[in-house]
């Protein structure tokens, strides 16, 4: 093999060498912020997330949403709002959830027991009041008492089974030692807002639920802010779920709901940030 062949030869090989092994010298370094204009901008793979709700959270959430993917373009928020007890059979049953808030304790607390929540993802973040409400042009119930009255038919409740407004209005009407004189008057809401509904329209003289449901209605009016005694206290946990396929995204966005821009947003609808 004469001189030009060898030369060749042990050329080939070491090209091939340094493209299997990555030679530096065969592209210059990219340095963070020193892309070369010629190549593509890596963008961020876009997430979607699924956040399951108490539906008493609906105007907060509706106006958050937007403020965190203006700071967060690759992640799409789905709000999924319900009864907190409905939700929870949701993910039981398997459905794609990336956030549950619950309007109360009992509902997070089956779901860590059953290990569907990541336990160190969970936190309280939010408070509220219960509120006795009755049309905005009608006056029959000025107090929880008066709802044992005749002249009160119908009260709207959330249904106790799966709806914690339902549950706390009970805790205070037995306290009250009422539960039992105004039991068959109830009309069952399958959550906060469809026991809001019954009242608006006069389906119901009175219901029960919270005071941040009551300022979203021009239609009713809060005649009693409920002693906060007569009721297990009102808390909403979140936490991310166990088989959430995006939970960096997930306790990126838990994260959020506890900054400041949205706690301004919670209180100006009236929850009580903790």
């Amino acid at each position: 093999m004469n001189k030009k062949k060898i030369i060749t030869f042990f050329s080939l090989i070491f090209v091939t060498l340094c493209a299997i092994a990555g030679c530096s010298f065969l592209s210059p370094t990219i340095e963070q912020g020193n892309t070369p204009a010629s190549l593509p901008n890596l963008k961020q793979e876009n997430v979607q997330l699924t956040v399951s709700a108490a539906a008493s959270l609906k105007e907060a959430l509706g106006e958050i949403t937007p403020l965190y993917s203006k700071a967060k373009s690759n992640v799409a928020i789905r709000n999924n709002f319900g009864s907190s007890g409905n939700l929870q059979q949701q993910i039981i049953n398997g459905a794609p959830v990336d956030v549950f808030i619950s309007a109360a304790s009992k509902q997070m607390d089956e779901l860590q027991k059953k290990d569907f929540i990541i336990a160190d993802t969970r936190r309280d973040l939010l408070s509220n009041r219960l509120v006795l409400i009755v049309p905005a042009d009608k006056g029959d119930a000025k107090e929880l008492k008066d709802l044992s009255s005749a002249n009160i038919e119908r009260i709207a409740i959330g249904d106790p089974r799966s709806v914690p407004v339902g549950q706390y209005a009970e805790q205070a009407l037995t306290k009250l030692e009422l539960l039992q004189d105004v039991q068959s008057k109830f009309v069952l809401g399958n959550n906060v807002r469809q026991v809001l509904q019954f009242v608006e329209s006069g389906n119901a003289q009175a219901g029960i639920v919270y005071v941040t449901d009551a300022k979203t209605s021009t239609k009713v009016k809060v005649v009693q802010v409920i002693d906060a005694k007569l009721h297990k206290p009102i808390v909403y946990p979140i936490a991310v779920i166990q088989k959430s396929t995006n939970q960096p995204s997930a306790k990126s966005y838990l994260e959020f709901l506890s900054s400041e821009p949205a706690k301004t947003i919670f209180e100006k609808y009236g929850f009580s940030t903790l």
